[in-house]
């Protein structure tokens, strides 16, 4: 009688289980979208769901009406407290689940739940770890465990052509604002000049809005004053801030309630 009354009080202890659907959305230069999709259990009053990568973006916790729900961040872990939500939904981009040799890109994912990958469109996959639980065009269920899935993405040797002229066409404005400024003696080059060395860089229309902009303002201002001022998403300028990032053109400084962005080009 003992031992079924301790059985019991132990089960009491141990936290409601809930469903929960995973997705990992893979873009074209790496980062990953992880998507959490729970339903709590009925009386269940914490969530906890980890962190993949040691890095993370935007991370949002919401019901399933799109209203935000509180949560902690601790030990690798979100820590979510559901309250009367039907369904939680929690998301993040992180750049650490992805690696690249040559032209193949291999994404590696240790979870204990099975779990959906979507790869870049018209992604070729070359390797997988494990046989999947069902696969779709460019979208694979896998099952639990340690997996990986390799692939490559078309024309990726142009692409890599591409980039290596942007990096060298950045490299070439870098030298003539240096020009500029030794010649001048710290004197500025006008908008007009800056205007046109970007028309020179394969950069789209809000890239350049983006860069005039924080031109304008002395070469360096707040990524959320730059997102307002041209008008696009959140997630879209972060992403835009990571191309300008690794093109050379600009540096992302981390701040306490949020990120700054400068010219790496100087004025």
């Amino acid at each position: 009688m003992k031992k079924l009354l301790a059985l019991f009080v132990f089960s009491l202890l141990l936290p409601p289980v809930s469903a929960q659907l995973i997705t990992l959305t893979v873009y074209p230069d790496g980062y990953v979208k992880v998507e959490y999709e729970i339903t709590p259990s009925n009386y269940s009053t914490q969530v906890i769901v980890p962190i993949l990568g040691e890095h993370y973006e935007d991370l949002v916790v919401e019901d399933e009406n799109g209203n935000p729900l509180q949560f902690i961040v601790s030990n690798s872990s979100i820590l979510i407290y559901p309250g009367n939500a039907k369904l939680v939904v929690a998301s993040y981009y992180t750049p650490d689940l992805t690696s690249k040799k040559g032209v193949v890109w291999t994404l590696n994912v240790s979870l204990n739940s099975p779990f959906t990958v979507v790869l870049p469109k018209d992604s070729i996959i070359v390797d997988l770890s494990d046989i999947p639980l069902k696969i779709a065009e460019n979208t694979i269920e896998m099952p639990p465990g340690n997996q990986s899935i390799s692939y490559t993405l078309p024309h990726e040797e142009a692409k890599e052509n591409r980039w290596v002229y942007l990096l060298l066409a950045s490299v070439i404005l870098a030298i003539v604002l240096g020009a500029h400024f030794m010649k001048g003696r710290g004197k500025s080059i006008t908008r007009e000049e800056f205007e046109k060395m970007l028309n020179g860089l394969d950069l789209t229309d809000e890239e350049k809005k983006a860069l005039v902009y924080i031109f304008d303002r002395g070469g360096r201002c707040s990524q959320a004053e730059v997102r307002e001022a041209i008008g696009i998403p959140k997630t879209t300028a972060w992403r835009m801030f990571k191309r300008l990032e690794r093109k050379g053109l600009v540096r992302i400084l981390k701040g306490k309630k949020e990120n700054w962005v400068e010219l790496k080009l100087g004025r």
